[in-house]
């Protein structure tokens, strides 16, 4: 039974009892050395408790345990047990009890997408949405290869002006007279904030998603239209599949990256028509995002309730800027820049980031509008935000909830969507991992027969099926179910029974302690020769480039 971990006392630091009556100069310098040596005794007593679960023998397990989150920043603590039975014997097939874990809690990555909160889960999540992306592009995972020959575009959707900001046109100078670097604050705020549409700029963001919704309607129609079909007619003859990814630019608006495709009647596995092209797909997003409107309408309080008149409305459409290129192929042509790898990183780019990175806004809701003081905020987002949390205030904005989304500067749709036949999904891509984990473990397990069942586990927490039961194996997400319960996975003989507790988010002191040393270890190590290999395109590591693809992308609009 490892030793069980406590939090470490506060410590008290008594001051001088003259230091209140000392220039304020000397007494910051005093409070420095008394925080500087306050923050090495706790190093140090952390250490020590360390060394004693060294001598105990605890310290190996918990450094595996603590090295299975991948550099979690925020993990996910939880207390329970789990049983695996086979109902045909009756047998214990296998038991976990965080009690006889290294840490006395089970261990769990946070998953969070977002670079600002987690940036190592954020990058698994950046990953499999690459993945994701490409197997719609060139097939694999479930998707075959004959889609790569299918009509495919990547466009691009704007949002209007609200006023002039200051941007980068190119070769000439911003409109105030000045050139800015990509570096510049200045970039994406109003050239006269007090003219500024900021109610406007924050309920486009707040219809966004229905903007979206009601564009991919009038897309179906128009593909109709140009292949002489009715839209009902259209769903025998070809199905519209897409992928789509929300991005935020400077000024706080939402853009729209997607990619469409057309396919034959049941989907990627079939042939398109004939008459699909790339062309008639060019012309008809073109065409379908000029006619989408979404009218928002105002209620205006009448003596009466049940004479309620809609006085006033508003039309929300997307900007000018309609962006939109042929997809070819893999191979770098003079006629082909937008290739299909291309494609997928800069999507999968935009998985990770919200408002927070390019507006320099807030990566979590707020409670009070109070709150902001306490951020360090441009004083555009500002103006954003508390623009949302006043309108949320007005009923007739209340169906909006601006103020619960005020942080995302009104925008609340689904950063990122995908039509049911485009290709895999992101449920899929973990459980083809948790598999792949599995069967890793399940070879290291026959390797260790002998030992005790209750013991199997207590060192490793690496097993991505260590909370079956909570966690579905099958589902690829959380079940939601804290209680105790039964549940078949697996095969038809096994029964799992667990009950799961959350206990925490965040290691505890002496387990943060470790793990920054482990950081640091890991860092001091001596990088290993690799092999040469041959040359590849401009990327990252795994082949993902991260090159704009269009100018008007990071171009701003003005009114």
């Amino acid at each position: 039974m490892p030793a069980q971990l406590q939090l470490p006392s506060p410590t008290t630091t008594s001051a001088p009892a003259n230091l209140a009556f000392a220039p304020p100069a000397l007494a910051r310098s005093a409070d420095t050395s008394v925080n500087r040596d306050s923050a090495l005794e706790r190093r140090a007593r952390l250490t020590a408790r360390l060394a004693k679960l060294a001598a105990a023998g605890h310290l190996a397990p918990l450094g595996r345990q603590i090295g299975s989150l991948g550099g979690c920043a925020r993990p996910i603590r939880m207390t329970g047990h789990r049983t695996r039975l086979d109902t045909a014997t009756g047998r214990i097939l296998d038991h976990l009890d965080t009690r006889h874990l290294p840490a006395g809690e089970l261990l769990l990555r946070c998953g969070n997408r977002r670079a600002t909160r987690c940036p190592a889960c954020s990058n698994v999540y950046r990953y499999d949405t690459y993945q994701l992306i490409a197997a719609g592009l060139r097939g694999g995972k479930t998707v075959p290869t004959s889609v790569s020959i299918h009509p495919r575009v990547f466009a691009t959707l704007t949002a209007p002006g609200f006023g002039p900001v200051h941007n980068q046109p190119g070769a000439s100078s911003c409109a105030c007279g000045a050139r800015h670097s990509d570096d510049d604050p200045l970039l994406g705020t109003p050239l006269n904030p007090g003219r500024y549409d900021y109610t406007g700029a924050v309920l486009w963001n707040a219809h966004a998603p229905a903007l979206w919704a009601r564009f991919t309607t009038h897309l179906r129609r128009e593909i109709a239209n140009a292949a002489g079909l009715t839209q009902r007619a259209l769903r025998h003859h070809a199905t519209l599949s897409y992928a789509k990814v929300a991005e935020y630019q400077k000024r706080g608006q939402i853009h729209f990256h997607t990619v469409i495709r057309i396919d034959g009647p049941t989907g990627p596995t079939s042939t398109p028509p004939a008459w699909a092209t790339t062309e008639l797909l060019d012309h008809a997003i073109r065409t379908a995002a000029k006619r989408t409107r979404v009218r928002h309408q105002h209620p205006s309080r009448a003596e009466d309730a049940e004479q309620t008149v809609l006085s006033e409305s508003t039309v929300f459409r997307f900007g000018r800027q309609i962006d939109v290129r042929a997809i070819r192929s893999t191979d770098f042509t003079d006629g082909a820049p937008v290739t299909d790898r291309h494609v997928a990183a800069y999507i999968a780019k935009y998985a990770t980031k919200g408002a927070e990175t390019t507006t320099g806004t807030l990566d979590r809701r707020l409670r009070f509008l109070a709150e902001l003081a306490q951020h360090d905020l441009t004083e555009h987002a500002r103006r954003m935000i508390r623009t949302a949390w006043h309108l949320g205030t007005q009923p007739q904005h209340a169906h909006l909830r601006l103020r619960q989304w005020a942080h995302m500067l009104g925008f609340r749709g689904h950063f990122s969507t995908r039509t049911r036949h485009y290709s895999t999904t992101l449920t899929q891509l973990r459980t083809e991992r948790t598999t792949w984990r599995t069967r890793q473990d399940h070879a290291q397990e026959r390797a260790g027969e002998g030992q005790p069942v209750t013991d199997r586990h207590s060192d490793r927490t690496d097993r991505a099926d260590l909370p079956a039961g909570h966690i579905a194996p099958n589902a690829g997400h959380r079940s939601g179910r804290r209680a105790e319960s039964g549940r078949r996975v697996g095969t038809d003989t096994t029964l799992v029974i667990s009950h799961w507790q959350y206990a925490g988010t965040h290691l505890l002191p002496e387990l943060a302690h470790l793990a920054d040393l482990l950081t640091a270890a890991r860092k001091s190590r001596p990088e290993q020769p690799t092999r040469s290999r041959k040359a590849r395109p401009s990327g990252d590591r795994a082949g993902h480039s991260t090159d704009p693809l269009t100018a008007p992308v990071h171009s701003e609009v003005t009114a």
